[in-house]
């Protein structure tokens, strides 16, 4: 059964940050079910659609031109270049949600979750790591689905990932998948439970 929640007023933004192989998808996977009023937010980019993937549900499927136009117009919270294509997170809906008072989710990654610091400081920031460096290389290897050198590239990435650490509001440690999810749970509920979000219900 979902949690249900009494809050009033806008909605908190959450911004989820990890390496990769610090199972962060896994946990949202369990977190987003489990709340009412809680939504993941769609990014934009300028790839073409995989098979199976659908446009304003995997993503919002854009061509350069438009893209840039958003950029230009200051139409997104957070965006990156990556192998010739854009991704970024468009404004509108997740303001649109908050603004009714619902939660809002974002999977992104370091860079844009202190762009999105930056034009909203009302933002949670949460970052997952695994209790150990080195199991990142485990699991990463475990899965058995990439070369050396691609998981070479990705600890690289999550060495300068940790680095930033220190700019987030919360380190959710996921070595135990159930202790991890009611970590990012209880963020959650501790942002509903804010004074300003039900300052209401006193009046």
């Amino acid at each position: 059964m979902a949690m249900m929640s009494d809050q009033t007023g806008k909605g908190t933004l959450l911004v989820v940050t990890g390496p990769s192989g610090a199972g962060k998808g896994t946990v949202l996977g369990r977190v987003l079910p489990a709340f009412d009023r809680l939504h993941y937010s769609i990014s934009a980019t300028t790839r073409k659609p995989r098979p199976g993937e659908t446009d304003g549900k995997s993503y919002y499927f854009l061509t350069h031109e438009q893209f840039r136009a958003m950029i230009d117009g200051d139409e997104l919270l957070e965006y990156a270049e990556y192998v010739g294509n854009y991704y970024g997170t468009p404004a509108a809906p997740v303001e649109r949600e908050l603004a009714a008072g619902n939660d809002v989710v974002l999977e992104i990654e370091v860079q844009g979750a202190l762009m999105v610091k930056k034009k909203r400081p009302d933002a949670v920031l949460v970052f997952i790591i695994p209790p150990e460096f080195s199991l990142l290389e485990q699991r990463l290897r475990g899965r058995g689905s990439e070369p050396d050198d691609v998981i070479a590239r990705r600890l690289e990435k999550a060495r300068s990932e940790y680095k930033c650490g220190d700019r987030y509001d919360y380190i959710v440690v996921n070595d135990d998948l159930e202790q991890a999810v009611k970590e990012l749970s209880s963020i959650l509920i501790a942002q509903r439970c804010k004074t300003e979000k039900r300052i209401e219900l006193l009046r």
